[in-house]
């Protein structure tokens, strides 16, 4: 039996960057997403400082978890996004930056950027044009209006169109 998306997503977009970058440099780093492995979940615990229970979404039937890590040293999770792949689109289950890239003190800016595009990626590979869904905090409905060009469909739910799907995309992953 598919999930149903009732989970409120509230991830801060901060920057649209080419990959992500490093925020007192300004250096760009290329990264890659890979899918979570039972090993990863050790050090995604509410003790390091991750929200989520990754564990639990890892588990999931229907959910596929993916970590974004930098390609040259891929060891720190950067970011993290669970996915559920419908007939028409796909829907975002969760989406968070790592504890040391949240915030005014954050390391990098672009995580959550990088994680929607692939999500994006994901949906032009499996034949949905880029569609893309979610529920949003409705405190953060005009944040990913003007962030990601996602549209609200009503009572939090929001779509990525193809045309903002594809400018996301053309953004982190070149080529």
């Amino acid at each position: 039996m598919a999930r149903a998306n009732n989970q409120q997503l509230s991830f801060e977009v901060d920057k649209l960057t080419n990959s992500i970058e490093n925020v007192v440099s300004g250096e760009s780093f290329p990264t890659q997403l890979i899918r979570l492995t039972r090993a990863d979940l050790k050090s995604l615990t509410k003790k390091s400082g991750w929200i989520f229970n990754w564990k639990t979404e890892f588990e999931a039937a229907d959910c596929e978890v993916y970590k974004l890590v930098i390609m040259a040293n891929p060891k720190f999770i950067h970011g993290m996004i669970s996915l559920t792949f419908r007939t028409d689109h796909v829907a975002m289950n969760l989406v968070e930056s790592s504890p040391f890239n949240r915030g005014k003190n954050r390391l990098y800016d672009g995580v959550a950027g990088n994680l929607v595009a692939y999500a994006c990626s994901l949906s032009f590979q499996r034949g949905h044009e880029g569609n893309v869904a979610f529920t949003a905090k409705t405190n953060l409905i005009s944040h990913y209006e003007e962030s990601l060009g996602a549209v609200h469909i009503g009572r939090g739910k929001m779509i990525i169109l193809p045309l903002a799907a594809k400018y996301l995309v053309d953004k982190y992953f070149k080529g």
